[in-house]
Order: structure tokens, then sequence, then C-alpha cells
């Protein structure tokens, strides 16, 4: 291992949350049922949110009966729990598996780092077949709440990714302080979350120069765009 790894190989021991079994795992049937309801939730979520959705609006949207929801999740807050879990247990691990085989093989640019973070960021709300498009809409809303039940929700699923890949930033970039290293963190991701989904909005503001429907295009703009404050930021 590269001994500029050494910071990072030992929060890499820090376990990441998984997402809990369902009992709904031994029976195909249950199975489809339990995933429309985790997608009409998700959907109606992220349209409504959480105090305008009722449970009876998630059971037709689900087209099971409403005895179903509480059979599988208890309450609502539980629902909205599980609906949260699938989506960013699936998108830290897969971002998590990445970094650490990433500084592995030794340290990597900083363009390379950032992309690890910031891809899977920016496609996630553009893939209408797999339905995160509704996802990148409630997580959103969830990062900057400030109800307890949302605020415990992104630290306990987002959390440990983050510190692993604030401890990669500061092994790539040597010079940088821990708190310049996590504000770094928090402005990357947060230009990245309001590129998620194509608006438009670049292409009316450039008379029509921009796309931000061009997903490859949006993604390494953000990724130059936050490599150069992170670089300005070493001191």
């Amino acid at each position: 291992m590269q001994p500029e790894n050494k910071q990072f190989a030992r929060s890499a021991r820090r376990p990441v949350g998984t997402p809990r079994r369902s009992s709904a795992s031994a029976d195909p049937a249950a199975v489809d049922r339990h995933d429309a309801i985790l997608n009409a939730a998700e959907r109606l979520f992220a349209a409504s949110g959480f105090a305008a959705t009722s449970m009876r609006a998630i059971a037709q949207g689900a087209g099971v009966v409403q005895s179903l929801l509480h059979y599988h999740f208890g309450t609502k807050e539980k629902l909205f729990e599980a609906v949260f879990t699938r989506r960013s247990a699936e998108l830290n691990q897969a971002r998590l598996r990445r970094l650490e085989e990433t500084m592995a093989r030794g340290v990597p640019e900083l363009a390379v780092l950032l992309e690890i973070l910031l891809r899977p960021t920016v496609e996630l709300g553009r893939d209408a077949l797999k339905g995160t498009h509704h996802f990148s809409r409630l997580i959103m809303s969830v990062a900057v709440s400030q109800e307890e039940r949302d605020k415990q929700l992104m630290s306990h699923h987002f959390d440990a990714f983050a510190l692993r890949f604030i401890d990669a930033l500061q092994v790539v970039l040597p010079g940088l302080s821990r708190p310049d290293a996590v504000w770094g963190y928090l402005f990357s991701v947060g230009v990245a979350m309001t590129m998620m989904a194509p608006t438009g909005r670049a292409d009316r503001l450039s008379g029509g120069r921009c796309d931000d429907a061009d997903t490859d295009d949006v993604l390494q703009r953000v990724i130059r765009f936050a490599e150069a404050g992170l670089r300005a930021s070493v001191r």
C-alpha cells in the first residue's frame, strides 16, 4: 500500500450501513408487492413531501390494499426510511467500492476522485428507467431539511462515505486542511445535486449554447469547477 494511503486505509475500516433484509424476499409475489409499495411511496413522497402523502394514496399508487403497507413497514415513518435506505445504500456502496479500489492502486488524480463522488450524484436524477429521478427529488428535500428525522437519515446513510471521501481528498491534496476538505466535499456535492435533473434552464440562460441534458458534458463541467475550488483551497 502506498504510504500516502495509510490515513484512508484506517478510515476504510469504519463500516457503512446496509439495508435490512425484508421478510418479503422469500416469496416472488411478495417481493413484487414490496417493490411496488416502495416505488409508489418514492414517487409520491418526492412529489408531495412526507406530510402531504397518505398511506392510502401510497396503497392506491401501488395497487395494493393499505393493510399490506402496515404489514411490510409498520408506519409511514418506517416506510419513508425504507424508501430512503433502498437507493442511498445502493448509491453509497457503489461509490465506496470504486473509492477503495481506486485508492488501493495508489494516489489518483483529483479529477478521478471527484468523478467517483459526482458521477453517481449527477446520474441519479437522469435514470427514468430505474426510477431514480424520483429519488433525486426526495434526497434534495431531505438534504436541506431541518427535521430531526431527515438529519438522522442523511447522517446514517451518507456520513460514513463522506468521511472516507474527505480522508481521500487530504491524501490527494496533502496541503488541504480538514475544514477545507469538509467544505470542499459539501460544496462539490451541492453543485452536483443542482444538476441531477435536466431542467433546460442552462439552455435558456445561454441562448441555446448550453445543453443540460448532455450528462457527460455537465459532469465534466462540475468536476472542473469542483477541482478548481479544491486546488484553490490548498494553503
